[in-house]
């Protein structure tokens, strides 16, 4: 296997159409997933996410290939094991091409990094079920199956 190192980075807005074209080819299965609001919409959401202390929208970049990876951290604090804070990984992708060259890793150890660094004493995240790619991946790093996810589209 050869290792890709990629810089990793905050994103900038100018990042979007890549990240989107990464959240679209991660798309599990046999789902078309399509990503075509209009540019306003995007730029309220990475606004949204670039004022909020508490989150953080990270892209991986190769210098020969541009944006290959992208994910999302979330912090939030509980009231759980006095008051602690833990971190939300939302929005990992690695483009498929790229997938298999320890770019995920890369990532996750920068998130782990992160986490410790701010103070936070777990790290969460949900995956579709139809990656078990993704999911084998999780576990290899470490992460258990503990819980069981659910969403509500309003």
């Amino acid at each position: 296997m050869t290792v890709l190192k990629p810089t990793f980075r905050p994103a900038r807005f100018e990042d979007v159409p890549a990240i989107l074209d990464l959240i679209v080819k991660g798309a599990p299965g046999d789902e078309v997933r399509v990503e075509n609001s209009p540019e306003a919409a995007y730029r309220a959401a990475f606004d949204a996410i670039e004022r909020d202390d508490n989150q953080m929208l990270f892209v991986g970049e190769l210098a020969e290939r541009g944006v290959v990876s992208t994910m999302q951290l979330i912090f939030i604090p509980t009231l759980v094991n006095g008051g602690s804070w833990r971190m939300e990984m939302e929005s990992v992708h690695v483009n498929p091409d790229c997938r298999g060259h320890s770019i995920g890793k890369q990532m996750v150890d920068l998130a782990v990094s992160i986490a410790k660094e701010r103070g936070c004493n777990l790290i969460q995240l949900t995956s579709n079920k139809q990656r078990p790619d993704a999911h084998r991946f999780y576990e290899r790093y470490g992460f258990a199956r503990s819980h069981e996810g659910f969403k509500l589209y309003l």
